[in-house]
Order: C-alpha cells, then sequence, then structure tokens
C-alpha cells in the first residue's frame, strides 16, 4: 500500500515539473512573439500561445508514453544501442507528424506568409526537439542507473560492517569461552599437558580473532591455520560426536577469503544440528571450482538456542560485496552445504 501511495506522490511531483517547465516555455514563446511581431493582435498571439501549449504537451506526453512503452518491450539491458535507435527514430516520426497537422490545419490561418527557410527551419526545430527530449529520457535512464548504483554499495557498504560487526561478537562469543573454560577446568584435574596445548590453542584462536578483525581478507592458507586450532578445541569438547575432513587444493591455499568465514559456518553447523557419540556431526570443508564448500550431514535440532537466521544471509550479503561469484547455500534431505567463492 505505501508502495502504491509513493508511486503516486512520484507520478505528481513528475506532472508539477514538466508542466511548470512546459508552462514556462510557453510563457517565454508568447513574449518573444509579442516582442518579433508586434503588428499581429494580441487574440492572436493569445492563440498561438494556446496551440503552442497543446502542441507541447501532445509533444512531451507522445514522447513519455513511447519512453514507457519501449521500457516493457525494448528494455535497454536487452540491447542499449537498438533501443537508443529505435526511440530517437520513433519521438522523430511522432515530432514530423504533429508538425505536418500543424501545416495541414494551423498555415492555412496564419495571417502572414511562411517562407521556405522559415518552414524548413521549423521541421529542423521540431526534429531537434525529439531528439533532445527523448535524450532526456535516455540521461534520465542512466542518472537513475547511476543513483541506483550509489545506493547499492552503500548498502552493502552498510551490510559489510554489519557482517564484520555480527562476526566478531560471534568470534568473541562467550558462550563459546565460557564452554572453553569449563573444558579446560576438566582437563586441567584430567590431564595437564592436554590442559596445556588446549589453552596454548585457545589463546592461538584468540589472537587470530584480535588480529584479523578489521581485515577485509585473508589467505586461505592463513585462515586453515586458525581453524585447525578451533576445530581442536572444538573435538576437546565433543569428542567423538564431532568429525572434520579436509580436501584442499594446493592451488587454492593462497587465495583469499573473509576472516573467521569458516569459524561462522562451523559454529551454524553445530548450533543448528544434533551432536553426540550416537549420531556425531561430520564436516567436510573441501575446495573446488573456485569454491571453499562446508558441508555437514543434516541432523537438525528442535530447539536453537540464540538463533536470528540472519548469519548466512549476511554472510551472502558480505561476498555479494567482495565477488562477482554469488555464495550458494545446497539443502538435500541430509546435507547442508554452503560454497564460498574464493577471492
Amino acid at each position: 500500500m505505501n508502495a502504491i501511495i509513493n508511486i503516486g506522490l512520484r507520478e505528481k511531483k513528475r506532472l508539477l515539473r514538466t508542466y511548470s517547465i512546459i508552462v514556462a516555455i510557453v510563457v517565454v514563446g508568447f513574449v518573444v512573439r509579442l516582442y518579433v511581431l508586434p503588428e499581429l493582435s494580441l487574440p492572436f498571439h493569445l492563440l498561438m500561445a494556446l496551440t503552442s501549449l497543446v502542441l507541447v504537451v501532445l509533444l512531451w506526453e507522445s514522447f513519455y508514453g513511447i519512453n514507457k512503452l519501449l521500457n516493457r518491450l525494448l528494455p535497454y539491458e536487452r540491447s542499449m544501442s537498438l533501443r537508443i535507435v529505435v526511440q530517437m527514430l520513433l519521438g522523430i516520426a511522432v515530432a514530423l507528424f504533429v508538425r505536418y497537422i500543424l501545416k495541414v490545419f494551423g498555415e492555412p490561418y496564419v495571417p502572414f506568409k511562411i517562407e521556405g527557410f522559415f518552414k524548413l527551419s521549423t521541421y529542423v526545430l521540431y526534429i531537434f526537439a525529439a531528439v533532445a527530449l527523448n535524450l532526456g529520457f535516455v540521461a534520465d535512464y542512466f542518472i537513475g542507473r547511476w543513483k541506483d548504483s550509489i545506493r547499492l554499495a552503500e548498502r552493502l557498504e552498510r551490510e559489510k560492517t554489519q557482517v564484520q560487526f555480527d562476526n566478531l561478537k560471534n568470534q568473541l562469543n562467550p558462550h563459546f569461552l565460557f564452554n572453553a573454560l569449563s573444558s579446560l577446568n576438566s582437563l586441567i584435574y584430567e590431564d595437564q599437558a592436554l590442559a596445556s596445548q588446549f589453552l596454548q590453542q585457545l589463546s592461538k584462536v584468540y589472537r587470530y580473532l584480535l588480529q584479523h578483525q578489521a581485515t577485509g581478507q585473508v589467505s586461505l592458507a592463513t585462515e586453515l591455520e586458525f581453524i585447525a586450532n578451533y576445530t581442536n578445541l572444538l573435538q576437546t569438547r565433543f569428542g567423538d560426536g564431532l568429525r572434520f575432513n579436509f580436501d584442499i587444493r594446493k592451488d587454492d591455499l593462497e587465495m583469499g577469503v573473509v576472516p573467521v568465514s569458516l569459524q561462522v559456518l562451523i559454529e551454524n553447523a553445530i548450533k543448528h544440528n544434533v551432536l553426540n557419540k550416537a549420531n556425531p556431526l561430520t564436516i567436510t570443508i573441501e575446495t573446488a571450482s573456485g569454491y571453499l564448500c562446508v558441508c555437514n550431514n543434516l541432523q537438525p535440532k528442535n530447539i536453537i538456542d540464540a538463533s536470528n537466521r540472519q548469519g548466512l544471509q549476511n554472510l551472502r550479503s558480505l561476498y555479494a560485496y567482495l565477488s562477482a561469484k554469488p555464495m550458494r547455500v545446497e539443502e538435500t534431505s541430509t546435507s547442508f552445504t554452503v560454497k564460498l567463492p574464493l577471492l
């Protein structure tokens, strides 16, 4: 409903702006004719002004209608050059038709003889007006696209900032830290050597997070070093309930990824799926065809804590900002896969 109202308001503003310009043109023409042709009577000048108003409105609305029709039948996206040529030719044809109507029904009543050169110049003027006005429609299209691209860039930049902020909150998730410290506390009494190793890995995880929280891109090799420590922490916590498989092509190690994007996807898989020794969650991380793929077997939880279901959408928006290739999400009855384009 609001969209319809907004369209109506924009149309009213367009009409007001357009007809204000048309009236201004007619008034200027009226004043010029009074000065150039003072011998003609005032009623005739007024009749000429009224005729000019009708003709200009007719031309404008014809050109506007042609533009709207071509937007449907021959949009710029289909063929830019053909669209512009067709619009110009149709505009010129309409202008010449209006000029011909004026010749047949108007010139016989003009109280002076119209010379050949002046008559020819009016045809040229009508053609010029048709080209100029239709170029205005073309320019309006490109200006609109330019404004749209600016708005899109601003929106993607805001979304990028929001994603980075959300990632940082997830990375420093107090639940993760609490669980890690609880696991460390248990290990201290059970296996001090493993506890020391666990603490070293935890420190490496947080060092990576702090080092790259403001970095837009890291190499896949760097991200995998971080993930190795992160997955070790998770496996210490979940034991046989969580398994990881890695299949990374060597040629892809120097490709780029968004920092901690793997951590986000692993955390997403753990958050949404049941995992225990009887039903292990298997997460496969591999590269193929220019994508980094994270796939897990599907065994969804009935209740999901602390999920706003925006993580994947925000990650999709961020990669749309960074790559021409889209992030892909594929779900079957048995698996869930996210494919991130390598940068």
